[in-house]
């Protein structure tokens, strides 16, 4: 049973010059948006009680509280539903908070990014560290006591001694999440079209990578970008996600997986206003590409793998199947066996890749 939702909102103020994903400046269009999302909503949601919601985008922190509260208002949740809504630094204050609390959001996505202002102008942000610091004091004036920033590294005009300063600060927040993400320049962002100078090289970004685990090392660092307080706190609804579990996915270009099987909708805007409903468009069932896909995920995962679940999963003896790439890399001390399964080293972590292709036919 289908018991999450991803809700993209794909308008922000300004596209970040790293940012591969779909979402435009036209925010006029906003309230015909939340209206056809709203009918898609309707015609494909059966009304399960639902144990995460993910507002995503975009800057989903853009919308108006009515058009907040209409998307809200189709949904079955209750007290004990996570429901995120990412939110950029000067896209709020701390009445339009106290409002989202009220209508039951109750967890902040907040896109830092990085303490240090050079950073940020580089990277195209609208806000400064103060701006965003200011916004994490509104966030917990508002009574929300789920909070996660998201930091990059490696940007423009990045080091060493920026990163570990941009930490520090996280660290002294006490916030509740932190996601940590290497910059990638993608295709279709004005990095791409406009490559940036003064970007650290692969080693100083792999080192700030292991920077970054000794330093959140208190945290409960449960998937490889992303550390909670505690085992309490992780991101549910991304978890969802790596455990490869079923989710709707609603609005402009948004995927679902549902009954093993993925869809993407409609990635032009007009296309989508003008026809929010139409059918989705499935791919076709590959329980081998999804085995693959589950042991990538898994071994990102803290927990590692866990026997019992993929071998009922997909029907297979993962011990038996992959044996001599386990003993390959139990070996050289890159995976561990666990209790109930296996899962990386922190040595494996850093050269992950590498192991992970040794699984894909």
């Amino acid at each position: 049973m289908t018991k999450s939702i991803y809700l993209h909102i794909p308008f922000c103020i300004k596209k970040c010059a790293y940012c591969s994903f779909i979402s435009g400046t036209n925010l006029d269009l906003m309230s015909i948006y939340t209206d056809k999302l709203c009918e898609e909503i309707k015609k494909f949601y059966d009304k399960t009680l639902l144990n995460t919601v993910y507002f995503g985008g975009g800057t989903p922190s853009l919308l108006e509280l009515s058009h907040v509260e209409k998307i809200l208002s189709l949904l079955n949740f209750d007290e004990n539903t996570e429901i995120t809504l990412e939110v950029n630094p000067k896209t709020v204050d701390l009445n339009k908070l106290k409002g989202l609390k009220s209508l039951g959001i109750n967890r902040i996505s907040l896109g830092v990014q990085s303490f240090n202002d050079t950073l940020l102008k580089a990277a195209g942000r609208i806000h400064t560290s103060e701006d965003a610091l200011k916004t994490i004091d509104e966030i917990r004036l508002a009574g929300f006591k789920n909070l996660s920033i998201d930091l990059i590294y490696g940007l423009p005009f990045d080091n060493i001694e920026n990163w570990k300063n941009t930490l520090k600060q996280a660290k002294s927040l006490e916030l509740e999440h932190i996601s940590l993400y290497g910059l990638k320049i993608e295709e279709g962002t004005p990095f791409y079209s406009n490559p940036p100078k003064n970007l650290p090289d692969e080693d100083t970004q792999a080192l700030m990578y292991e920077i970054a685990m000794e330093e959140l090392s208190d945290f409960y660092h449960y998937e490889f970008s992303n550390f909670a307080k505690d085992k309490n706190h992780p991101s549910r609804h991304n978890l969802t996600y790596w455990n490869l579990a079923p989710y709707w996915g609603f609005g402009l270009g948004a995927s679902g997986f549902v009954n093993l099987k993925r869809y993407i909708n409609e990635t032009n805007l007009k296309n989508y206003l003008d026809n929010p409903i139409k059918e989705k468009n499935y791919e076709p069932k590959d329980m081998q590409k999804l085995l693959e896909e589950y042991i990538f995920l898994g071994f990102r995962k803290q927990e590692g793998i866990i026997l019992k679940e993929i071998n009922e999963k997909f029907q297979i003896d993962f011990e038996k199947k992959y044996q001599k790439i386990l003993e390959k890399y139990l070996k050289t001390n890159h995976l561990e066996k666990t209790k109930e399964g296996y899962k990386l080293t922190r040595e494996g972590v850093l050269v992950s890749n590498y192991i992970l292709c040794d699984f894909i036919d």
